[in-house]
């Protein structure tokens, strides 16, 4: 197994770094709250909504911000909450946690299936099992974390700005549409199918030998 360990290096190596920061970072972050008498992920959460559908441009605009002759500067409005309400905070902690948790579920995943993998072999079902779950993992996960920011996002506006109402379109407006991480997951998916194939000729060969 000595040859999948180093097939694995360095992304074994920095994620496991990467795993115990989070984790003691975490657990400060919660020590630090249990003193401070706060709650993890409440205190401190942004509470404003950047509506960058919106936008104006104007001649003092230009002027405010330097513009040059043929230029024109567009503003996007920025609402946030002075003093945010029970109601807002809890928005502003679902545009934000889902996406948390994504990340370290993801980060705890890739570590789990880089030790499988270093002590079985990279090309067994058990290390295919574990990627094509990571691979589930950030596809939907990217795509349930980022509409309940977008929801969250346009519910908070709503009780930001006069104008804004909560809709569909709404929450259209506010999704930014992760491809990069939906590729990514699908890709992941398609090399764990590839292992596990590999995998079932790999055991199949080993059998008639």
């Amino acid at each position: 197994m000595s040859e999948d360990r180093k097939l694995l290096e360095p992304l074994s190596t920095v994620v496991s770094a990467g795993v115990r920061l989070l984790i003691s970072l975490l657990l400060a972050g919660f020590v630090l709250s249990v003193f401070n008498g706060s709650v993890p992920f409440w205190d401190g959460m942004n509470t404003c909504v950047t509506a960058d559908w919106i936008t104006s441009s104007s001649a003092p605009n230009d002027a405010a911000f330097g513009a040059r002759d043929g230029a024109r500067v567009s503003a996007i409005p920025q609402y946030c909450a002075e003093n945010p309400t029970a109601g807002q905070q809890t928005l502003g902690i679902l545009s934000e946690v889902p996406s948390l948790v994504l990340l370290i579920g993801g980060l705890v995943l890739l570590h789990r299936l880089l030790r499988s993998a270093a002590r079985e072999g990279v090309y067994t079902l058990h290390a295919a099992s574990r990627l094509r779950f990571l691979g589930c993992w950030l596809l939907v996960g990217s795509l349930v974390a980022e509409a309940t920011r977008a929801v969250s996002q346009a519910a908070l506006l709503d009780t930001l700005a006069e104008d804004a109402q909560f809709s569909a379109e709404a929450v259209l407006h506010a999704t930014q549409f992760p491809y990069l991480a939906i590729l990514t997951g699908l890709g992941l998916l398609a090399f764990a199918r590839i292992m596990r194939v590999g995998a079932t000729m790999r055991e199949d060969l080993e059998g008639t030998v």
